[in-house]
């Protein structure tokens, strides 16, 4: 990579995609997406864009500039990506599956202690990280629904 690839490289913003178990029902992968966009949001802050003011005056918080595409999978695949996504050196935000049988978050994180990673599945995952490697990875996937 000679100097200005990388300078180039250096001053594009991270990208975001949330990739999703396909067999969720709509309002499982709905949530499966928003928790992983939260979690994504407090991690990488920079990603939000400036507040945005609408012709009345009122202003609204920022959205992401960039977008976020929400892809689909299957559990064996999220598993999978997860591996190469952090091989790839890409910030990775997992959702396991636990985390969608039950409300009480002291008992999804005391059960995901007993698990090995190995042995974790996934209702969805986030990557952030720069964009071409980025679109290397989820380049087979399709758009969630």
């Amino acid at each position: 990579m000679n100097l200005k690839d990388v300078e180039a490289a250096q001053a594009e913003p991270p990208r975001c995609v949330v990739v999703v178990d396909e067999s969720l029902p709509v309002g499982r992968a709905a949530n499966a997406a928003a928790v992983l966009a939260l979690t994504v949001g407090q991690r990488h802050p920079s990603l939000v864009g400036a507040p945005l003011g609408d012709a009345s005056g009122h202003a609204h918080p920022g959205l992401i500039a960039h977008g976020i595409a929400v892809l689909s999978a299957s559990g064996e695949t999220l598993s999978a990506l997860r591996r190469q996504a952090q091989d790839a050196g890409f910030d990775v935000v997992a959702f396991p599956v636990q985390g969608q049988q039950t409300t009480d978050y002291e008992a999804f994180r005391a059960t995901v202690a007993t698990l090995e990673t190995a042995a974790l599945g996934y209702v969805g995952l986030a990557f952030v990280g720069s964009r071409k490697p980025l679109r290397k990875l989820v380049s087979k996937l399709g758009l969630l629904g």
